[in-house]
């Protein structure tokens, strides 16, 4: 461990996502002083025995301007280096706020405007179709009022997905969930409650075909590493957050096209830029942009590449030293995940969770989920040497349950 590393104080955000406790972890155990932030305290990267301290703050989602001054003073207070937030509306409120911080603490993401554009699926679609990168069929509607109009010409089924995930309402963010249509009638009472800000609304050809992600780490426009996995099961079934993921080779495909538009954002920093491999013809097709670390993170760490502190090195302008390659075929968990998964399959009627092709039975998916060890599996918030995370994660899973 060096003696300057144990000097750089790194500040995270987002307590309670797996993503904040895997950069908590990696950069703990290379001697950092991490202190954990979130909305509450009881949290699960703020149990980690490598978070030193916690600082709580306001919703990022309901309250911004006191989100953004709480971490801004903390930065100050705490003589922070390094600052890293994890999910989408602390990442594009604390770049958007870069100007405030103090001299000398690095927000190692690339600038709000490049995050803008990247997580605007409908100027990312634009940039896309400009560099030759396949995107599903998409129309753009900028209001309801022109929704009303395209409605009865749309092919079904069909995507619904808001060009942002989230969107800023008054004072406060709201999330923006994708949703599916069959029919004109379905599409026109599931948008029937959007609000102005929720537009422009994207409606999409429906792919059906396996993703294919590849995730990065820039510096300054210039590659550092790459990863890619396979999602084995997600939550929901359908199609959502990986609960069981395993390390793949490199799409060579997805990887040049992925390369083409962080190119052309002049990226720095993480982001995973997901595709969907179209059955119909094998070709790829664009879904969206992730300017932050992604749920599985874990399972990049687990598997060689270790973009925390990759992203640390960048920070401190240190010289990074990427992989030259990853073991291929190690396993990642989220088993709570895994277990909502499990317990959706066994509630409800197949047809209603709109279950992938090749979805085992329920006593397939029992069998499955009952397969607790096998080699390469590892758990992404289940640790033996780091126990509480999974302590508190259990707790807060029973509470809602």
């Amino acid at each position: 461990m060096s003696p300057s590393v144990r000097r750089v104080r790194v500040l995270v955000t987002d307590g309670d996502s797996r993503s904040a406790l895997a950069v908590v972890r990696s950069l703990g155990r290379r001697g950092y002083t991490v202190v954990t932030s979130g909305e509450r305290r009881r949290c699960i990267a703020a149990a980690s025995r490598y978070s030193t301290n916690f600082i709580q703050y306001p919703s990022p989602a309901r309250e911004p301007d006191a989100f953004v001054a709480t971490v801004m003073e903390s930065v100050s207070s705490r003589h922070i280096d390094i600052l890293i937030p994890t999910t989408d509306v602390t990442t594009l409120l604390l770049t958007r706020h870069r100007a405030r911080l103090p001299a000398g603490c690095a927000l190692p993401f690339s600038t709000f405007e490049a995050i803008s554009e990247a997580s605007d699926k409908a100027r990312l679609v634009d940039l896309a179709q400009k560099l030759g990168v396949p995107v599903p069929g998409t129309t753009v509607i900028a209001s309801s009022a022109e929704l009303a109009l395209h409605a009865g010409r749309m092919r079904y089924p069909l995507v619904i997905k808001p060009a942002r995930s989230r969107v800023l309402i008054g004072t406060g963010w709201v999330a923006c969930g994708v949703r599916y249509a069959g029919s004109e009638k379905e599409l026109l009472a599931i948008t029937a409650g959007l609000l102005p800000e929720m537009f422009p609304l994207l409606l999409q050809e429906r792919i059906t075909g396996e993703g294919v992600g590849v995730f990065a780490c820039y510096d300054r426009g210039n590659p550092v590493a790459f990863f890619s996995h396979r999602r084995l099961r997600e939550k929901p079934p359908s199609g959502g957050v990986s609960v069981l993921s395993e390390s793949a080779p490199l799409d060579p495909d997805a990887l040049k096209l992925a390369t083409r538009l962080l190119d052309a954002l002049s990226w720095h920093g993480v982001a995973m830029v997901e595709f969907k491999r179209d059955n119909r013809d094998g070709s790829l097709r664009l879904m969206e942009i992730n300017a932050r670390f992604w749920g599985s993170l874990q399972l990049a760490i687990d598997s060689g590449v270790d973009f925390p502190a990759l992203l640390a090195d960048l920070a401190r302008q240190e010289p990074v030293s990427a992989p030259s390659d990853y073991k291929v075929g190690v396993r990642n968990r989220w088993l709570l995940g895994d277990l909502d998964v499990l317990i959706s399959v066994m509630r409800s009627r197949r047809l209603s969770l709109n279950l992938p092709t090749g979805f085992p039975s329920r006593l397939g998916l029992l069998v499955e989920f009952m397969r607790f060890w096998q080699p390469d599996l590892h758990y992404d918030v289940l640790r033996l040497e780091d126990p509480m995370p999974g302590i508190v994660e259990f707790a807060q899973w029973l509470s809602i349950s």
